[in-house]
């Protein structure tokens, strides 16, 4: 490894020791079914907007650039929004239902009926 990408290295890791905000996305878990509650800019008014639904995925843990998935089924259609953990516009989350699951990303919900998923979720929160 050359000097340049080590000190590199130190410096991200030096900015990410001291910027680290409280995050609101720290302790939600894949399974659980949350309400995201998130600041929306429209000109020069702002507004909350929440977003409900399934966290499938969490990427990266709790670093700077970590990531959490949500999906919801909105009218038969499938919705996913990625939030940032550490995303400053986010106000509140409320954590609707905590179901305990098998896997770490639950990519296969995306081929699932609102039905079938319910049916997974209510099994692996009784075992």
């Amino acid at each position: 490894m050359s000097l340049v990408v080590k000190y590199k290295m130190d410096k991200l890791s030096l900015f990410n020791s001291k910027h680290s905000p409280e995050s609101k996305l720290e302790k939600l878990q894949v399974g659980w079914t949350v309400k995201v509650h998130q600041k929306i800019k429209e000109g020069d008014k702002t507004r909350t907007q929440a977003f409900e639904g399934t966290v499938i995925a969490r990427k990266h843990g709790n670093e700077t650039g970590g990531t959490i998935t949500i999906r919801k089924v909105s009218d038969g259609i499938g919705i996913e929004k990625t939030f940032p953990v550490y995303l400053p516009s986010i106000e509140k989350v409320q954590v609707l239902k905590k179901s305990g699951v098998r896997r770490s990303k639950l990519y296969y919900l995306r081929d699932k009926s609102s039905r079938e998923i319910k049916k997974k979720m209510k099994q692996e929160s009784a075992a």
